[in-house]
């Protein structure tokens, strides 16, 4: 009987396992369409709340919708046109920025070989060449070219979810044939994951918008583009910040010079800083319990499945994950891996406080 349970305990999680595989490279086949599809779910928990309010003030929800997807318009292409204009005037300002570090990498080269260290050209051309420094520039702009192409289909995928969003719980009462069901941990979980990425994108926000002054007040060609850049990528824990600090710190010291250079990634690390140690844990909590390796490693795992986009929306899909594997008997335990020590402990705690109850 023992070696029967194990054996079927062994069938499961072979199974499970290789179920696992083939959805993960069913993702990795179908990435467009899944990055289509999370972008527009992005979208639309930006968009329920407002949409939800007007509701309540007696708007008509297609009215509501309206207006909500009307305003998203509006901004999207605001900013649209002003990115699109510095990202024309840095491509064309390429060439002669690539020109102007290998001149840089010359004459470094030159001042090497004066002091004694020979053969450094070589080494230096190869490992600091304009291609290679710019290149991290065009990765974390073209991640966002595939959405760009998908936006009408973006904007329409929104417009529906938000159209069903105030029916989606009437619906699924009527599946589960309780028109009485209520459903506390996942409303409250929807009503976290939204206030997340509201907050967070006010709080990139912000900081995309200091970043672009500061890069102004320093006298960086391009400071819309490093802040819109900036605003993208402090979506990424831990590392976003100082990712957006190297390609501004590249062309600062290009055309200033070192001083400057030093200024701009002092300013985008104490920026992060704050915002990542000061900021976000009194407007957001424990970041939902997720420990800082499982954050990390989440980091690591969604770039190389869904690129870019992934990167960006690391800590929502993780949290989902964590809130679906809680969400069932046989898969708690996994809840427990990606949760963090205290707030594991704080769960615990609320658990001995019921069963005393």
């Amino acid at each position: 009987m023992i070696e029967q349970i194990k054996s079927s305990r062994g069938m499961r999680l072979i199974i499970g396992t290789a179920a696992f595989v083939i959805i993960i490279a069913g993702i990795n086949l179908a990435q467009s369409v899944v990055v289509l599809f999370l972008v527009s779910v992005f979208f639309a928990l930006l968009g329920t709340p407002p949409v939800l309010w007007l509701k309540e003030k007696s708007v008509p929800s297609g009215i509501a919708v309206l207006l909500v997807m009307s305003g998203m318009v509006i901004i999207i292409l605001l900013i649209g046109a002003q990115i699109g204009t510095s990202l024309s005037g840095f491509s064309d300002e390429l060439p002669l920025l690539q020109s102007t570090i290998r001149e840089q990498v010359l004459e470094l080269s030159a001042f090497l070989r004066s002091k004694g260290f020979s053969g450094t050209q070589k080494l230096l051309l190869d490992y600091v060449n304009s291609e290679a420094i710019m290149k991290i520039t065009a990765g974390l702009l073209s991640g966002l070219s595939s959405v760009i192409s998908g936006l009408i289909l973006i904007l329409l995928t929104v417009t529906f979810i938000l159209l069903e969003v105030s029916s989606f719980p009437v619906k699924l009462r009527a599946i589960l044939g309780d028109p009485e069901q209520a459903f506390p941990r996942f409303s409250k979980f929807v009503t976290e994951m939204q206030r997340y990425m509201v907050i967070k994108t006010l709080i990139n926000l912000a900081a995309g918008i200091l970043i672009g002054i500061w890069m102004y007040i320093l006298g960086v060609q391009f400071p819309i583009l490093w802040g819109f850049i900036a605003f993208l990528l402090h979506y990424i824990p831990n590392i976003g910040s100082v990712i957006a600090a190297f390609p501004p710190a590249v062309l600062a010291l290009v055309q200033i010079g070192m001083g400057s250079t030093l200024l701009v990634i002092a300013g985008n690390i104490f920026i992060g800083f704050i915002i990542g140690n000061v900021i976000e844990p009194r407007l957001m909590g424990r970041k939902f319990g997720i420990s800082t390796l499982v954050v990390f490693l989440s980091l690591i795992f969604w770039s190389s499945l869904l690129g870019s986009i992934g990167a960006i929306l690391c800590i929502p899909l993780t949290m989902t994950l964590k809130f679906a594997f809680e969400s069932n008997e046989s898969t708690q335990w996994i809840g427990v891996l990606l949760g963090s020590e205290k707030f594991n402990e704080l769960s615990e705690s609320k658990t001995k406080k019921k069963k005393q109850q």
